[in-house]
């Protein structure tokens, strides 16, 4: 406190008032503090309100702190609530006119019924002008769609009134064109051009004028299609020149609606045309429907949209140029005649003015033509190659009488299936000759190729030659395709590295440009590298030959199952043909197993020729695998190798199951596939070949025993111990890592188990004593040279057997003991095994230690 203070200051600025003078001021106060705390909160919740409508961004003050300061959020807004309650009003009054003049109009005179009709009408027309001038465009908008239903119960009015003998469809004809005429100047006027209904209600209106007026005359379906036809024209003029949206929308559903009920009346009418007459008629629609569509193809801005305008009108030009065409020529001339003229919409693709949606658009139509003729020729091509499969079922039961008989043995042969050929041939044509795009020409040449070879296949059975002719014609193009299929490859082509060598500098001179020719060998990757780049469709075009071979060749053997003769040709001419083509390196993958197989095919049928029993047509099998292995080893492409040595172990299945009847000689036939495997194990990389080789001398082993009826199981397992222990004990020579029970251990449990399961149940003392001596010997030889598996496997089968031949003796000697006997016994064991426990301990880690030692 300042020292220049007065007592008198410090007690006037100390005084209290009294306690209610103090509580009148706090009250005040506090009053004013809750009137500017509400003048607050109103302001705040004003500007929080006027930030949401302008959408701008509040600051973080601005934000409410409950929710029950903000405004509720409405549900619908407020023009569609208007919006809803006009049209709902509209619909209304209308209904209420509606009943008005159907019901009620009996009640008034003629004068009445004009005044009180006229006058509704007038006034709901001409409402929305004042309506618009004030804003009210909604509420216009329902005035007037409510004053266009009066207008059309004005005509019906008029037609009940003063024209009740009048043809009621002729005069709704009529109706509708003169409500389409007054509702566009309606919707024209200076002063109602703003609304957006009455345009489209009277292109509505115009459907039904020309479709009325031609019901009215009792026109013919003809006429009646086209003045839907032309309707539909209409509206396509007006959906292409007006640039209104709610009637260019209007058109565009009109045009589509009523030009597809056009399209689909002219196509049933081409369908079901009688004569040429009824045909060009038909025809003429058709191309009306398809000038109407390629017109709104040529103007339509949106490229999408007149792309699928101008695919339909390639369609439609087909059609009705087809339908023409159709009638005047034999059923099975239909197809080709459409595909010609599908064909030669492709020439549009040449004509420089049309538009590139049109002309694209054209060229799919041309393409879908021609899909769907493929769709009704492949159906044949199925055929002849899926149909000689019953000859599955009738193996030489004879030759038919010619190819088709060849190919349709439970499927009839196809109606109309005469140019089938033709159609293939001509969609050939177009892949390999008509496709410019580098991308697509490549691929298109392989449908080329694929469509021709469908073609020749069919001719036989088209032309119905003769059985023999059929098979002949189906082995040259088997071997034609092999020879296409034969191109030069990446593979096979001789290196030529200066041909593909780009020369790095112009000046460099004679010498240093020729690679010497030692390097030319060594530049053979890079080479075929660029050779693959240049070539890169060969091993497409060779993959689909070597399908397309297989297909025929396939077809070709099922069709000669009807003929012993026809079969055994058949497959001699089959083999020749894919062996000879397996010397091409990237054709023997495919083609040298398919010599094999055909080979093992000729053995087994050459077998069934010559009666011999199946049996014995296994040895003649067995020639295939045995001449496999043999080609497998002179081999070098590792796919090649891999494909003939897979088909040389089918072709083995293959023997062992026609000689499965016969014991002797699938001992026999196993035997021999245990050589070639044998031999096939000693080629370099197919080590593991001779596990299989051992497993088939030991089945072979087996079989000739069981043949022979020896029950012995040592005649079995021996077969399997011996060579076993011979290669256990050449793998530890080997690698003296090798424990004994990987070396000896599956061999030597072969024979001793099945031994001691037998011992077991045999009265004799023969297999005992010596099942016995051989495992003492066994155990005694483990024990020699420390080897644990011996050791184990002996001395466990000696403990059993010798179990097994005192058990007798025992049984004897505890029948002939007293009752207490057993038990004392048992006692004095228990003693002592527990007075020496710790040594018994002692001595099983003893053991398990020296057991742990060997090998």
């Amino acid at each position: 406190m300042s020292c220049g203070v007065t007592r008198a200051t410090l007690r006037a600025m100390t005084h209290l008032p009294p306690p209610a003078e103090e509580l009148r001021l706090l009250d005040a106060e506090l009053r004013q503090l809750d009137a500017r705390r509400a003048q607050l909160l109103t302001r705040r919740a004003w500007l929080v309100a006027a930030l949401r409508q302008t959408a701008q961004p509040s600051r973080p003050w601005a934000h409410p702190r409950t929710p029950s300061a903000a405004p509720p959020r409405p549900e619908t807004a407020a023009p569609s609530v208007q919006n809803v309650l006009l049209v709902l009003g509209g619909v209304l009054l209308t209904l209420a006119a509606a009943v008005f003049t159907l019901v009620s109009w009996g009640h008034m005179g003629i004068a009445g019924r004009a005044l009180v009709l006229g006058a509704v009408t007038l006034a709901a027309l001409a409402a929305p002008v004042p309506l618009l001038k004030r804003g009210l465009r909604s509420t216009a908008e329902s005035l007037a769609g409510l004053g266009l239903a009066l207008t059309v119960l004005d005509a019906y009015a008029l037609h009940e009134a003063a024209l009740p003998g009048t043809d009621g469809t002729g005069y709704a004809a009529a109706a509708a064109a003169v409500l389409a005429v007054a509702w566009s100047a309606y919707g024209l006027l200076p002063a109602t051009a703003a609304l957006r209904l009455p345009l489209p209600a009277a292109l509505a209106a115009a459907q039904f004028p020309l479709l009325l007026w031609a019901l009215a005359a009792d026109a013919s379906p003809s006429v009646i299609t086209a003045a839907l036809l032309v309707t539909a024209g209409l509206d396509a003029v007006v959906a292409l020149r007006v640039s209104t949206a709610s009637v260019r929308i209007s058109a565009v559903v009109g045009a589509y609606a009523v030009g597809g009920w056009g399209v689909l009346g002219a196509g049933w009418l081409s369908l079901t045309a009688g004569g040429p007459g009824a045909a060009t008629r038909a025809g003429a629609l058709l191309l009306l429907a398809a000038g109407i569509t390629l017109g709104a193809a040529w103007r339509m801005p949106n490229a999408r949209h007149a792309l699928g305008l101008a695919i339909a009108s390639g369609l439609l030009t087909v059609a009705a140029l087809g339908g023409v065409v159709r009638s005047g020529v034999s059923s099975e001339w239909a197809v080709p005649a459409h595909l010609v003229l599908g064909v030669a919409l492709l020439t549009a693709v040449r004509v420089s003015r049309l538009p590139d949606a049109v002309r694209q658009g054209l060229v799919w139509a041309s393409g879908a033509v021609q899909a769907l003729a493929l769709v009704w020729a492949l159906p044949v091509v199925a055929l002849v190659v899926l149909g000689p499969a019953a000859w599955l079922g009738r193996v030489w039961s004879g030759a038919p009488a010619d190819a088709r008989a060849a190919v349709a043995v439970e499927t009839p042969w196809p109606p109309d299936a005469a140019t089938a050929p033709l159609v293939l041939l001509m969609v050939a044509a177009v892949l390999a000759l008509a496709v410019p795009a580098e991308q697509w020409r490549p691929r298109a040449r392989l449908g080329a190729l694929g469509l021709l070879w469908g073609a020749v296949l069919i001719l036989p059975a088209t032309f119905e030659i003769p059985y023999g002719a059929g098979l002949t014609v189906l082995g040259v193009v088997t071997a034609t395709t092999l020879y296409a299929g034969r191109t030069t490859t990446p593979d096979d082509r001789a290196p030529a590295p200066d041909a593909h060598t780009t020369t790095p500098d112009a000046g460099t001179t004679a010498p240093d440009t020729r690679t010497p020719a030692p390097d030319t060998h060594t530049t053979t990757p890079d080479t075929r590298t660029t050779a693959l780049d240049t070539h890169a469709t060969t091993p497409d075009a060779r993959i689909t030959a070597l399908v397309l071979v297989l297909v025929t060749a396939l077809s070709m053997v099922l069709a000669s199952l009807a003929s012993q003769t026809a079969t055994l040709v058949v497959l001699s001419v089959l083999t020749v043909l894919f062996a000879g083509a397996s010397w091409r390196a990237g054709l023997a993958a495919v083609t040298a197993p398919a010599a094999l197989v055909h080979a093992a095919a000729l053995a087994s049928a050459t077998g069934a020729a010559a009666d011999w029993p199946p049996a014995r047509t296994a040895l003649l099998v067995l020639a295939v695998p045995a001449a496999a292995a043999l080609l497998a080893a002179r081999l070098v492409e590792p796919r090649t190798v891999v494909a003939v040595e897979i088909t040389a172990a089918a072709t083995g299945l293959l023997a062992v199951g026609l000689a499965v009847t016969d014991p002797p000689l699938l001992a026999l036939v196993l035997a021999l596939c245990g050589v070639i495997a044998t031999g096939t194990a000693l080629r370099p990389g197919r080590r593991p070949v001779g596990y299989a080789a051992t497993a088939l001398f030991v089945l072979a082993a087996w079989v000739r025993l069981a043949a022979w009826d020896v029950s012995a199981p040592e005649a079995y397992t021996l077969p399997v111990t011996v060579p076993a222990l011979l290669v256990g004990a050449l793998r530890r020579r080997r690698d003296p890592r090798v424990t004994s029970w990987t070396a000896y251990g599956a061999g030597l449990a072969a024979t001793l188990l099945p031994s001691l399961v037998a011992a077991w149940g045999d009265p004799h003392w023969t297999r005992p004593l010596l099942l016995g001596t051989a495992a003492l010997l066994v155990t005694l030889l483990g024990a020699r040279h420390h080897l644990q598996a011996p050791l184990v496997l002996g001395g466990s089968v000696l403990a059993l057997v010798t179990l097994h031949e005192l058990a007798p003796y025992v049984v004897q000697v505890t029948g002939a003991l007293p009752r207490w006997a057993p038990p004392a016994l048992a006692g004095l064991l228990l003693l002592a095994l527990g007075a020496t426990y710790e040594q018994r301990i002692r001595d099983v880690r003893r053991v398990r230690e020296v057991l742990g030692r060997m090998d």
